[in-house]
């Protein structure tokens, strides 16, 4: 069935008249196949529409509406319904079908949401930040290093949601991964949120590791025989991309504690024990950004005192030439001025003994700044 006549049908089961403008969006995207395990058809905000029961596949039978009726008539099993980037129009109909509160529904459809875990009722809403590390040959001042994205997960007791956000990040293989793992996904929609947890928390652990590569490579450059020559903007921009990881991994901290300690009615119990391997992770990829920072912070304070020695070195070396440079300077100054009666001024070896008292003066300094290091 398309995505038209899926949707036709949800619309049928509210009272908002406005509903009836999904069916008509729909009809301008091209048929999305769903039958596909994981793939995400282009064009279409539906990735995918599942039942499980006791964590094994159902056979595809009518739309979402039948198939989520027919879950909740046996009274086992649970629909895993992904999305991408819906609007407020295709997600209307979602949300009056699982009864979904309207302020869930506005940060799912406006993504750009601070990672948290809300209740209501007897929907769990979670939000995740999703990064990606983007590959670059050389990290300039103007490299995009993390790249993010958001996922939205709704459970409720039959039923899980996944929103998508952004480029990256998709779920598809993870969904193969839970439906290799029978036992796992037959604990219900909680394996899922688990999962999709577990999956966005390893990666910031990946991103993490791959950051470090570039923070070594500009500490190298730094502590080189040149590094007061090396280009602080790189520094700076680590920084700003650490920030914007930062913001992603740090609030996840204490929604991830609330779901592995304080029941909740939609989590099942055995999987709180996994919420809690899931926040050791992420404690130890906060505690490995709040060390890149502080080394960061090292990093550009070492360059800005190497700048500093450079100059001073600079300005020792031009101190030590104007001095060398006094000497001829004042000399030739005191025999330049126009007086009839200077001394040896009409002496034959006058010329030559001038010129060698200031070779032997500026010879003399010199040696001496050289050796202090001056020169």
């Amino acid at each position: 069935m398309t995505m038209a006549g899926n949707l036709r049908k949800v619309t049928g089961l509210g009272r908002v008249g406005g509903l009836r403008r999904v069916a008509r969006l729909a009809r301008r995207r091209p048929r999305v196949d769903l039958s596909h395990p994981a793939r995400s058809p282009l064009g279409s905000s539906v990735v995918n529409c599942v039942a499980y029961r006791d964590g094994v596949r159902a056979p595809r039978g009518g739309d979402l509406v039948d198939t989520v009726e027919r879950v909740r008539k046996q009274g086992h099993g649970f629909v895993w319904l992904g999305l991408h980037e819906p609007t407020n129009d295709e997600f209307a109909g979602i949300a009056e079908l699982f009864d979904l509160h309207p302020l869930a529904v506005e940060d799912a459809v406006e993504a750009h949401q601070r990672p948290k875990v809300e209740r209501y009722g007897e929907t769990l809403f979670a939000v995740f930040k999703k990064v990606c590390y983007v590959e670059h040959e050389e990290l300039t001042e103007t490299s995009e290093v993390v790249d993010t994205g958001e996922i939205m997960v709704f459970v409720g007791r039959d039923f899980v949601i996944t929103v998508r956000h952004g480029r990256h990040g998709s779920l598809g293989p993870l969904r193969e991964e839970l439906e290799s793992d029978t036992t796992q996904l037959g604990k219900g929609p909680s394996a899922v949120l688990h999962a999709v947890a577990d999956h966005v928390v390893d990666d910031y652990l990946n991103v993490i590791d791959s950051v470090q590569e570039d923070i070594d490579r500009v500490e190298t450059d730094v502590f080189a025989a040149n590094g007061a020559r090396a280009d602080p903007g790189r520094i700076y921009q680590l920084k700003r991309e650490l920030l914007e990881l930062k913001r992603a991994v740090v609030p996840l901290g204490r929604p991830l504690l609330d779901l592995a300690d304080r029941p909740v009615r939609v989590i099942d119990p055995e999987i709180q024990a996994y919420f809690r391997d899931v926040s050791d992770h992420l404690l130890r990829a906060t505690e490995q950004i709040a060390a890149f920072d502080e080394l960061l912070n090292s990093i550009l304070q070492a360059h800005l005192a190497q700048v500093t020695v450079a100059q001073n070195e600079d300005m020792r070396k031009i101190t030590a030439w104007a001095a060398v440079i006094a000497v001829p300077t004042m000399v030739c100054g005191m025999y330049g001025m126009n007086f009839e009666h200077m001394p040896e001024l009409h002496w034959k070896f006058g010329y030559p003994l001038v010129i060698g008292v200031i070779s032997v003066a500026c010879w003399v300094l010199y040696r001496g700044f050289r050796r202090n290091g001056w020169l």
